[in-house]
């Protein structure tokens, strides 16, 4: 029938996933608060394959970004499909396959890390679509091996995929059999949360409902820790429940310089600076060195780059104020 030439670095194994879920996921409600370090100290390792939420600045898991280079768990595989926080990983070393739909900084231009490593072939990539892996984490949190589509069909992307050419059993025409993605972890910032993982997300879901259910472990940060009662207030806010968490970790400003909807805006200065360091190999061991190695943790960080005075500022802009 066909399929593409790209490498497929996760091989569905959609039983497999559902046994891991039923033997690792209790449903009975745990305290899952911890530190940052000790969330990615237990449940990022080498070989892993990461996948985060969302695109571009909005809403990156940047505290937690950050906090895997500390760690530095080499050789690990990621989903590409984002923005500052995908780059920092790829920037940092750590990453060394990559499911490429995406890494760049919307209206700043693409990223000058993963171009450079792509290109010099320190990673290997397999290219997909948006809607692609999107359907890919789709299919593992429905628990099937493939989902059928029509995207990439007759397209460059397709060839440079792992996806498979098959005939509709039913109307007899082919469509691109996309194969299940279910990551070893998979990192996602909220709004907020209770402490035992029950997650709320303001604005747009991006790819937070299916990641979290494809994931065979979760990390969450959030804004702020709120009481159960606030979250069954508005239950139709909860994209996530408690039994997919396996850490909860308070991370006030999780997104900077990313801005959060509804809370705080853009630090461009910030970006600005990331932009201008990546642009050469030099820049970016510096700027790691001073704002991700440098700081023991993300209250550190924060102090660094100007303080509670400094992000308030921002959560006004956000406002127009």
């Amino acid at each position: 029938m066909g399929s593409g030439e790209g490498a497929l670095f996760v091989r569905p194994d959609a039983d497999g996933f559902r046994e891991f879920v039923r033997a690792n996921k209790p449903h009975s409600p745990v305290d899952k608060r911890m530190s940052e370090r000790e969330a990615v100290r237990r449940f990022v390792r080498p070989g892993d394959y990461v996948a985060t939420d969302l695109y571009g600045m909005v809403r990156a898991p940047m505290s937690l970004a950050r906090e895997v280079v500390r760690q530095g768990p080499g050789d690990l595989s990621i989903a590409g499909q984002g923005g500052m926080d995908i780059d920092l990983l790829v920037a940092s070393g750590l990453v060394r396959r990559i499911d490429n739909v995406y890494i760049g900084h919307e209206v700043f231009g693409l990223s000058g890390a993963f171009r450079r490593l792509a290109a010099a072939g320190k990673v290997e990539v397999t290219e997909w679509t948006n809607a692609a892996l999107a359907w890919r984490f789709k299919a593992a949190a429905m628990g099937i091996p493939y989902i059928p589509s029509r995207t990439m069909l007759g397209t460059d992307t397709f060839r440079r995929s792992a996806a498979v050419l098959g005939r509709c059993p039913f109307s007899g025409k082919m469509l691109c059999l996309l194969p299940a993605l279910a990551p070893d972890v998979g990192i996602i910032h909220v709004h907020r949360c209770d402490r035992f993982g029950n997650a709320q997300i303001d604005g747009t879901y991006g790819l937070g409902f299916e990641l979290s259910r494809a994931s065979r472990r979760l990390i969450l940060s959030t804004e702020r820790v709120v009481p159960g009662s606030a979250i069954r207030k508005v239950p139709e806010r909860t994209v996530i429940p408690h039994y997919l968490v396996d850490a909860v970790v308070v991370a006030r400003y999780g997104s900077h310089p990313g801005e959060m909807c509804y809370e705080y805006a853009m630090d461009r200065p910030r970006v600005d600076e990331y932009l201008e360091a990546t642009r050469t190999e030099e820049g970016t061991r510096a700027y790691l060195e001073k704002y991700v190695r440098g700081p023991r943790s993300h209250e550190e960080y924060l102090e660094l780059v100007g303080g509670r005075r400094h992000l308030r500022r921002l959560e006004r802009a956000c406002r127009g104020r």
